[in-house]
């Protein structure tokens, strides 16, 4: 099979060199007619328009993978491959929490030219978090690269990604990529090959997708192969023969350009002089600039006509830059302006056609987090938007744009209950309003349950987890408490000493388990996980957690009285920070809550002055990131979001009015 494809992508090959000298040919004896007569240039001028317009000389793939198996820097390589200037790695990441975390968290589309044809491709996050951006774009696709590691193999995620695709009918181009490893061998790719086909079939693929040819990269040294080579020759060392494959293997789109224009908007963002900037592909017909328009969307009541206007620009992305073009067809993705009010799922067409494009399927939400006004002595210090008003319209317009999140009022006022996938995808949300200037107060997260047939389902998500031996009992005790079983286990192919096991866990049983797992393994685990379904409730969860250290005191925290504290467990908190009643300072040695006053002085008596704390020494304090909080915090806390500060607190801050409630049953 591997001759035989071979062989084709050869053919393939030479048939794409012999158009292009062909049409550089009749380009070269085309052009002294030029000279003599404006009428054929005219004639060559319209050639060249259709030539652009031509739906076989298109090829639309996106690029899917699992967490860090080398997508964006795939991107980078290819961009280079066709002339793009790359201003810088990862380009593609052009969000700054992406290159500050070093993931993709919104798909982006470019389009690059390689042998007289375009290549619309789509950059995809790996992260099931943010599947909701990959349900969305790959409708926009005929083709997708499923890059996997060839040292990892199929993870969690990747199963994830490779689903959405088969389930659009999409075709795949295997990429094995980081293959120049030393850990890597011809006998570990064909391993991780098999391990893929089974999953293409485990998955329900077709026996054309089944067909799906393999090629060997490195991504970050920039050269991909048809063989298995830790080297390739200087002159192969490119990425030629992954573009061509993609010519040869990926259909181009099936369009009509003589139906009246119609596209589905599966993008959107806002620019400041163009206003709504819509992005989709062109499913039917040819849009010009000046063209009227109008956008439709299907509700229980029939067709909805949103808004009508014309097409003020058409922009197309060519490399890491946005061109201006004048018109497009069917089969190719734009971005065009114009129209104010349609957003994604919605669809743009002609005034003449009154049908609406079927939408998009999103999986349901998993989790649900509250967010209100922040309350708290400290609030309206550091932040500019402080209302009610004011979060729920940065929500409402994050739902506009994320269909993966959704907004919902709340059971008390000013407060916003938002839906979404994952503590990831809540928290870079909740990062983005921060850096915004937003205070607010955040909810714990919780999992949404289904009822179904008087039988309470939870989210199970699917979970890969790679340690050393060492740690394997610790982590395995750890997960027993939070309802985990363990589906498949078993040493790690060309490591010593390393255990790879498969779990089911429920949803609210990982909530803050990463970082309990990364100072279980001292780091040197990996874990990763994805939805996998809805099943039984597994009962309540085993001890997760230990109480806290609240404050029974407001103002500045002092070194005098940390010291005294320090014995009682771990401190949130350094002498200088401001603290208030109800505030959580630390985590309790025992299971318990304890109330501490960590704003006591050392008082002057008849035998010496009031001191300055000199010669205390203390623990570094244990300061929480965002995502540790979310995932710290119990059902009677909340996370207090500022601009400048992130603090922990219980949910009231009376200690009469806890105790009162402390006997109320925990979710």
């Amino acid at each position: 099979m591997a001759g035989l494809l071979l062989r084709s992508l050869r053919s393939g090959a030479r048939a794409a060199l012999s158009s292009s000298i062909c049409s550089s040919r009749a380009l070269s004896f085309a052009s002294p007619l030029r000279r003599f007569s404006a009428a054929p240039a005219a004639a060559a001028s319209a050639a060249a328009s259709a030539n652009a317009l031509d739906p076989s000389r298109l090829r639309n793939v996106a690029v899917i993978a699992h967490v860090d198996h080398g997508k964006t820097t795939l991107m980078d390589r290819l961009l280079r491959q066709c002339g793009a200037d790359i201003p810088h790695e990862r380009a593609m990441d052009s969000i700054s929490l992406e290159r500050e975390r070093g993931i993709t968290i919104a798909s982006k589309v470019t389009s690059i030219s390689w042998k007289d044809n375009e290549l619309n491709m789509v950059d995809t996050p790996g992260h099931a978090d943010f599947g909701g951006e990959v349900e969305r774009v790959v409708g926009m696709v005929e083709g997708a690269i499923l890059v996997v590691d060839a040292g990892e193999g199929p993870l969690a995620q990747t199963k994830f990604v490779l689903a959405k695709a088969l389930r659009y009918g999409l075709r795949p181009i295997l990429l094995l990529n980081k293959v120049d490893r030393p850990s890597v061998s011809e006998e570990t790719c064909n391993e991780v090959e098999s391990l893929v086909f089974d999953l293409f079939a485990n998955l329900g693929a077709t026996e054309e997708q089944l067909d799906f040819p393999v090629l060997y990269a490195s991504a970050k040294e920039g050269w991909a192969s048809l063989t298995f080579t830790k080297g390739p020759s200087d002159d192969a060392r490119n990425m030629s023969a992954l573009l061509d494959t993609i010519i040869k293997h990926v259909l181009p789109p099936s369009a009509n350009l003589d139906a009246p224009f119609q596209m589905l908007v599966s993008m959107m963002e806002r620019d400041f002089y163009l206003g709504r900037i819509l992005t989709g592909r062109v499913s039917s017909g040819i849009i010009h600039v000046g063209d009227r328009i109008h956008g439709l969307r299907n509700t229980e009541n029939g067709i909805e006509k949103i808004e009508e206007g014309k097409v003020t620009k058409l922009m197309k992305k060519k490399g890491t830059s946005m061109v201006m073009i004048d018109s497009a067809g069917a089969g190719d993705i734009i971005s065009l302006a114009g129209l104010s009010s349609p957003s994604i799922g919605h669809t743009v067409a002609n005034v003449e056609v009154v049908t609406a494009l079927p939408t998009v399927e999103l999986d349901p939400p998993t989790i649900s987090m509250t967010f209100g006004v922040n309350d708290s002595p400290l609030a309206g210090r550091d932040g500019t938007h402080l209302t009610g008003g004011k979060i729920g319209d940065r929500l409402m317009a994050e739902a506009e744009t994320n269909l993966a999140i959704n907004v919902l009022p709340g059971a008390l006022s000013d407060s916003f209950e938002v839906q979404g996938r994952g503590e990831l995808q809540l928290g870079i949300l909740i990062e983005n309003m921060r850096r915004e200037g937003f205070e607010l107060s955040v909810s714990p997260p919780r999992v949404m349950y289904k009822i179904e047939n008087g039988v309470k389902l939870e989210p199970i998500e699917e979970v890969t987890i790679e340690v050393n031996e060492e740690h394997v009992g610790l982590v395995m005790e750890a997960l027993s408490h939070r309802k985990a079983e363990v589906t498949d286990m078993g040493p790690v192919p060309g490591s010593i000493d390393r255990t790879r096991m498969s779990l089911s866990c429920p949803s609210r049983g990982l909530v803050g388990y990463r970082s309990v797992f990364s100072s279980d393994t001292r780091g040197t685990g990996f874990m990763h996980r994805a939805f996998l379904m809805y099943s039984k409730h597994r009962g309540p969860l085993g001890n997760v957690r230990k109480g806290v250290l609240v404050s029974v005191g407001r103002g500045i925290i002092t070194a005098h009285a940390l010291m005294s504290l320090e014995a009682r467990g771990t401190l949130f908190v350094a002498p200088g920070m401001e603290t208030y009643d109800g505030m959580i300072v630390g985590e309790h040695s025992r299971d318990s809550d304890l109330d501490i006053n960590p704003v006591r002085t050392k008082e002057l008596t008849n035998i010496r002055a009031p001191g300055k704390d000199e010669n205390i020494r203390l623990t570094p304090p244990r300061l929480m990131s965002l995502e540790e909080a979310i995932g710290y915090v119990a059902s009677d806390e909340l996370i207090e979001v500022t601009p400048k500060a992130i603090r922990l607190r219980k949910r009231y801050l009376d200690a009469n009015k806890r105790k009162m409630m402390r006997n109320k049953p925990k979710d």
